[in-house]
């Protein structure tokens, strides 16, 4: 017990210790940016570089029609109203409760 109790006086101490020697200032300072004046200026673009990797020339495409079936099926959404009347349905039929209690708690 005595030696939790040492442990716990020391770090206790050094977390003060440590609070009250810190050198941050109270004060506020405006922020300082570094000043770029060549950032904004205009120069040469860069060349062009293929994404694909390679020459230019190695990588093409065409344009043109593609086929339905590469899309993959067209979902039919299922309107809002018909979703609730289901829903309605189905609570219709469910098995209600055959004792309703008037009060609950006290």
């Amino acid at each position: 017990m005595k030696t939790t109790l040492l442990i716990l006086f020391l770090l206790c101490t050094s977390a003060a210790f440590g609070q009250a020697q810190a050198s941050i200032s109270s004060q506020a300072q405006p922020a300082v940016f570094a000043d770029h004046p060549q950032h904004a200026a205009p120069h040469a673009m860069a060349t062009e570089t293929p994404i694909a990797g390679g020459a230019t020339d190695a990588y093409a495409y065409e344009h043109g029609e593609q086929p339905l079936w590469q899309f993959g099926p067209v979902k039919e959404e299922i309107p809002l109203g018909d979703v609730a009347r289901e829903y309605r349905k189905e609570k219709a039929g469910l098995k209600k409760s055959g004792i309703a209690f008037e009060k609950q708690g006290s």
